[in-house]
């Protein structure tokens, strides 16, 4: 599926590790589903996007991808691109570590912040991992995954959109 470009990048660092951090915000719409973190969250409202709107795989992505100095999920998977509509963030996650595994890596570990004020996650949270570190075809306790609120302050609070954060270690394998 991956439309795979990966740069031409000269890494000469003697550091055999390199970290990367993403961000990722959605919109949340009433008749939308819900889907984060490979599951579908049972919710009066859902994420608003090109493909299945899951923010918290899409963060996963991103940090995977800056980690390999290989640019965004954007990038590499365009939503001007109608092959991508709709499409399962899991594939776009597992197209990522492809891109990762090619460009001379291994996963250490992610950890992943989501910011939402409703529903709780909490319950779901080890259900994720499963999902998650199955994608990845790495091990449970290599994916962090931790969910605040922002105590009804801005669009997470006011419960018009959801955000998350990630940082990912990779290592040269």
């Amino acid at each position: 599926m991956t439309n795979y470009q990966s740069q031409e990048v000269k890494d000469n660092s003697p550091i055999p590790f390199r970290i990367g951090y993403g961000y990722d915000v959605h919109q949340l719409a009433v008749g939308e589903e819900f889907w984060l973190g490979g599951i579908l969250v049972p919710h009066e409202k859902g994420a608003v996007g090109h493909s299945d709107a899951d923010v918290l795989l899409h963060v996963i992505c991103d940090a995977l991808l800056g980690a390999c100095n290989q640019r965004d999920i954007g990038f590499h998977f365009p939503d001007t691109d109608p092959k991508y509509k709709g499409v399962d963030s899991k594939l776009l996650l597992k197209d990522t570590v492809t891109i990762v595994r090619k460009c001379g890596y291994e996963i250490g570990n992610i950890d992943v912040t989501v910011c939402l004020e409703r529903p709780k996650i909490k319950p779901i949270i080890p259900q994720m991992q499963e999902v998650i570190a199955a994608v990845m075809e790495v091990a449970l306790d290599q994916v962090s995954i931790k969910a605040t609120t922002t105590e009804k302050l801005g669009f997470v609070g006011a419960e018009d959109g959801v955000s998350a954060h990630c940082v990912a270690l990779v290592y040269k394998a």
